[in-house]
């Protein structure tokens, strides 16, 4: 899984206390994932490194401290949100996402640029997590604006931003999410201003995990890939047990077992594939759909006011008439 073997996440897995949060930044090449990412974390730990496509090139786990002494694993991913990649490259990286967080994840942190409009592709990606992982998803999310520094130098607020800026779409989605959102400036020098900031996201956090019983989100997905993970792992510790295999010959059965467990990656994120395939056929008929419909009214609506225009047109045209008539028989106009 992108270049680390299966112990290493093992060792990761195994040495994190029940008391570590785990956070998945998503979103649109662009809003700041991975700047958020570093505001969190303190330091510049990811890495924009970007392909000739302009997306983020592999999920990566960074972890930190917060100054109240809470880990956190933050989890930054790949422009999920663009229409620009496929459903192979998305379903690899969900699977790997899933992979590097095996206890679940405790926020999934939807990152949107106030500067950029909340899209139709952000919207179909959103109902894309909640096809592949249920609806329950949305109350794992929580929604970071970034650009903060700009609306600072603007001399507003958020709620400014919200009340000024906000579309249906967008409002619709803070709903979704029971209006957990909070404003990052991500290029703030000020350490007392960016640990403020994760401070008030962390409420957030607490917020979550404690409206879901103290519980990360799982799934079938998670736990087919933590089982497989452990199988893999007490395996691989009972062959280095074993005294009458060379090393070679124990390096082999290894390698095996890796190949065993690649197979069960593969098999996974096909299927997450597949599931993505067929997701987005059917968002892209329901917006096909919502369009024709929107458009529908929209020709309905022009049609009546036509109707109404033309209706106000011959009232003048008859009152018009009659004023005309009353001044050739000499009378007086009543209007």
């Amino acid at each position: 899984m992108g270049g680390s073997s299966v112990d290493d996440d093992w060792e990761q897995l195994t040495s994190s206390p029940n008391g570590e949060q785990t956070v998945v930044l998503v979103g649109r090449t662009g809003n700041g994932k991975s700047s958020t990412g570093n505001s969190i974390i303190g330091k510049k730990s990811f890495k924009s490194l970007r392909s000739p496509s302009g997306v983020t090139s592999t999920c990566e786990l960074k972890s930190t401290t917060l100054s109240d002494g809470q880990i956190v694993n933050v989890i930054d991913t790949p422009g999920l949100f663009d229409s620009s990649v496929g459903s192979e490259f998305v379903g690899k990286e969900i699977v790997k996402c899933i992979d590097l967080a095996k206890d679940g994840i405790h926020a999934v942190l939807v990152v949107f640029a106030v500067l950029n409009r909340f899209s139709q592709e952000e919207v179909a990606a959103v109902r894309s997590l909640q096809t592949l992982f249920g609806s329950k998803i949305v109350e794992y999310m929580i929604v970071v604006f970034t650009g903060g520094d700009q609306l600072e130098e603007d001399d507003e607020t958020l709620e400014d931003y919200l009340s000024r800026a906000c579309d249906d779409s967008l409002k619709d989605f803070l709903i979704l999410c029971e209006n957990r959102y909070v404003l990052f400036d991500n290029k703030t020098k000020d350490e007392c201003k960016r640990v403020k900031q994760v401070q008030r996201l962390f409420s957030l956090v607490n917020e979550v995990i404690a409206q879901n019983g103290g519980q990360p989100y799982t799934d079938n997905l998670f736990a087919e890939l933590k089982k497989g993970a452990t199988k893999l792992h007490d395996q691989q510790i009972e062959l280095d047990s074993f005294k009458g295999y060379s090393k070679g010959e124990i390096s082999d059965l290894k390698n095996q077992l890796q190949l065993s467990y690649d197979e069960q990656l593969k098999r996974i994120t096909e299927m997450v594939e597949s599931r993505l395939r067929e997701t987005t056929t059917k968002l892209e008929q329901q917006l096909a759909e919502e369009l024709a419909a929107r458009l529908k009214a929209e020709e309905n609506a022009h049609a009546a006011q036509m109707r109404s225009d033309n209706e106000i047109r011959k009232l003048r045209e008859n009152l018009e008439r009659a004023q005309e008539e009353l001044r050739k028989k000499g009378g007086c106009a009543i209007l």
